[in-house]
């Protein structure tokens, strides 16, 4: 067979799952490592047809059928190369290329962007331990991480110069721009990563096809990463992968965190089978590279605001993926804190205990659905089963789909606050609210659900028990919605402070416009909710 440009083919075996392909025309039924079936290609009663995911191949132990997704696809189906890619093609949604012979100038330019991106893997590593390097060194040393770790993950320090551009400096302009390491200004090449902590990122058979680079200064972001190459495409990239992948195998599940310090700290602390996204949101190519090893994933978030709509965007978009096989929960580390702060300050003991209580999918969009509509109130009962009727609707197994779906009837809207949550990690820590507030609140939201409907966001967000019956407030309509915007104005003016606060007790050394402008911000907004909050209670008089 002629030799092909592989990359859309190598797409198609990271984007669909060999079980899945296969068990649509032979039952499969999981054995160890394998799965095991009858074999499609001759007769037989007992099973001896293996399919195994991880390694991405079959085998028959009775005919000695052997080979991976696409050879499966020609010989149960009986078509040519061409039309075989087009079948899965169409599986996995993606668009049929143009087919064309890999040429020698192409293999040439592969090989020549490797050994590029090593040689600066190796200048990195060396820099770090010299005295350019020091600083950098000193900081991942803080971070916990040890000289044998820096090794294996070949981590390193890109100096404030231009070294790449000017070691390189003898190698064709396009070929070194092609590897994302060096760009052309008005005055020439320079390094696009300088000053930075260097990540070498591994694609899967252990070649460095980018860098993740972490600034030192504090500056933002915090993480730059090499713009998407011919060999690299971070939308597709998973970090630690290449790593984690027998860990994942043997521990049947993968755990998926933020970032990529927190990725290598859980696996030097025996969670070898963490994985991080890079650079970017998780997106459904991560999730299909995933579930294809494993359809087991916990995803593991900071449990603040950001981390709780990061769970949310992960669920949704792992629905589609879901097996009645499937695995699938949500932990959360709390109090600001990260996985690696939380291995560093309390062990992996403490750590393993996060995983361990990890919520299952049914139930976080359940506790989601609890905490972000007025389920004591029609219209709230309504959005919230339309928002879990739209999740479901994802799950393509539609046996498994009308499962949940039960289970979720079962557990009556009209009683959802009933219903005994599991622990449960709060979308955002806020202040106690008094307990004469609290029963006004109370009261208006039972004497006028039309107030409760228009401020549901934000009486969702104080935490309240609206459970129980109170005595009907006093006030009229008008009153009442007075009271809220009053209240509501108050709680933003202490955030404003609080923020205000924070800033000025954490001045930077390096404090310039970015933060001046910040402060002159807040003071602002401060200003206009005072005006607000004035004119209010003027109307009010």
């Amino acid at each position: 067979m002629s030799k092909y440009d592989n990359s859309f083919t190598d797409e198609l075996r990271q984007r669909l799952s060999l079980v899945d392909v296969i068990s649509r025309r032979v039952p499969l039924t999981k054995k160890g490592q394998n799965y095991w079936g009858c074999c499609p290609f001759h007769n037989e009663k007992t099973p001896s047809f293996a399919v195994n995911e991880d390694k991405g191949f079959y085998h028959c132990f009775g005919c000695g059928e052997h080979g991976d997704i696409i050879s499966f696809v020609m010989k149960s189906e009986n078509l040519e190369f061409k039309e075989a890619i087009k079948e899965l093609a169409d599986m996995a949604g993606l668009k049929m290329p143009e087919f064309k012979q890999k040429s020698a100038e192409q293999i040439a330019a592969e090989e020549n962007y490797v050994k590029i991106t090593e040689r600066a893997t190796q200048i990195y590593q060396d820099l770090l331990y010299k005295d350019a390097g020091k600083h950098a060194l000193e900081y991942i040393k803080n971070r916990g991480f040890n000289d044998e770790m820096i090794k294996k993950y070949r981590i390193g320090y890109a100096p404030k110069n231009n070294i790449i551009s000017s070691t390189f400096n003898n190698i064709n302009r396009d070929k070194l721009t092609a590897t994302g390491l060096v760009r052309i200004g008005d005055y020439g090449p320079y390094d696009f990563f300088r000053d930075k902590l260097m990540f070498p990122i591994f694609n899967a058979h252990g070649q460095i096809v980018a860098f993740s680079g972490r600034s030192l200064d504090g500056s933002e972001p915090k993480y730059i990463n090499t713009s998407d190459t011919e060999l690299f495409h971070k939308r597709q990239t998973i970090f630690g992968f290449n790593f984690a992948r027998e860990s994942i195998h043997r521990n049947n599940r993968s755990i998926v965190v933020e970032g990529q310090i927190d990725a290598i700290q859980m696996q030097v602390h025996g969670f070898g089978e963490t994985v991080a996204p890079l650079g970017t949101s998780l997106t459904e190519d991560h999730i299909a590279i995933l579930c294809k090893s494993n359809r087991n994933i916990t995803f593991c978030f900071d449990g603040d605001n950001a981390g709780q709509k990061a769970a949310v965007r992960a669920c949704t978009l792992v629905l589609p993926f879901l097996r009645d096989n499937s695995d699938v929960k949500f932990a959360f580390v709390s109090g600001g804190k990260d996985p690696d702060e939380i291995l560093k300050k309390y062990g992996a003991d403490a750590m393993k205990k996060i995983i361990d209580n990890a919520t299952p999918l049914i139930d976080f969009l359940w506790e989601f659905a609890n905490k972000n509509f007025l389920i004591n109130t029609p219209g709230g009962r309504a959005q919230a089963e339309k928002y879990l009727k739209d999740c479901t609707s994802k799950i393509t197994d539609k046996i498994f789909q009308n499962e949940i779906e039960s289970e979720y009837n079962n557990r009556k809207f009209n009683k959802w606050h009933k219903w005994k949550q599991q622990k449960y990690t709060p979308t955002i820590e806020i202040p106690d609210v008094d307990i004469m507030t609290i029963n006004v609140i109370k009261s208006i939201v039972q004497t006028y659900p039309e107030l409760a409907e228009k401020y549901m966001d934000f009486l969702v967000s104080l935490n309240i028990s609206f459970d129980e019956n109170v005595q009907k407030t006093d006030l009229s309509i008008d009153d009442a919605n007075k009271f809220i915007v009053s209240f509501k104005l108050q709680r933003y003016l202490k955030s404003l402070q609080d923020e205000k606060l924070k800033l000025l007790s954490n001045i930077p050394e390096n404090a310039g416009d970015k933060y001046r402008n910040k402060l002159k911000e807040i003071d602002e907004n401060i200003i206009k909710a005072n005006e607000k909050l004035e004119l209010l209670l003027d109307i009010n008089k």
